[in-house]
């Protein structure tokens, strides 16, 4: 992460800022995954996890549009615009994968669909639309230095599988993810490494990471919560 053997690059700094929050992320996983009632809770943890993913592909689409049209005068839009292209394709139909695994959980895709999701889990691509397209394409890239940071281990599937009793098959996403996501972590900060970024572009990156981590580990918290408190 370092140019040179001194000087820190922006993904160095970048990572450095998801390191803040990761503890805090850490610990609500831990939460979720450690609970007695997984069998139970994972389901309904997942509900919330495809209200997240539904949004990604929509999401790219319409920043990398916007970053198009301003990518003739600012360069780091269109490198994020390209970059957006390219890993939409990448993220497509990975909502469909969830709802294959939800149902053989026993969880109907109308029932997935049906449920409102939290104005905490709309917060997190509700932030990326306004910041995305009301300030600048390059918050989505720290949107995702967030989001594909943590890939679940081999180890935490295996424990899961074993602890819920639900197939194997049911965890098509969790595997698909342990094995996509440290690629494009790696993709995400040559990106960066690449851009002409400026203060402001760094500062929104920042931000976005850090946002995108609050707004996930409170929605476990609450998601939890909501989980105890119905028996």
């Amino acid at each position: 992460m370092k140019d040179g053997g001194s000087r820190i690059t922006a993904s160095g700094r970048l990572r450095r800022k998801v390191a803040v929050i990761s503890p805090a992320f850490g610990a609500a996983c831990a939460r979720v995954f450690l609970h007695p009632r997984i069998r139970d809770l994972l389901p309904r943890y997942l509900l919330d996890v495809h209200c997240v993913i539904r949004s990604t592909v929509p999401l790219m689409e319409a920043v990398a549009a916007w970053g198009e049209e301003l990518g003739p005068s600012d360069p780091v839009a269109a490198g994020v615009a390209s970059y957006l292209r390219q890993h939409t394709e990448e993220e497509r139909f990975h909502d469909e994968w969830l709802l294959e695994d939800l149902a053989l959980m026993g969880i109907d895709r109308r029932a997935v669909l049906g449920r409102v999701p939290s104005p905490t889990l709309a917060g997190v691509a509700g932030s990326q639309y306004f910041w995305g397209l009301h300030f600048h394409p390059v918050s989505l890239l720290g949107y995702f230095a967030f989001a594909e940071a943590f890939p679940p281990s081999a180890e935490l599937i295996g424990d899961l599988i074993e602890r819920t009793g639900y197939p194997s098959e049911a965890f098509r996403t969790f595997v698909e993810h342990g094995d996509l996501d440290p690629g494009h972590r790696e993709e995400i900060d040559r990106i960066i490494d690449t851009l002409p970024l400026l203060p402001e572009h760094e500062a929104m990156l920042g931000l976005s990471a850090l946002s995108t981590g609050q707004l996930l580990t409170q929605s476990m918290h609450e998601t939890i919560e909501e989980f105890e408190a119905s028996g």
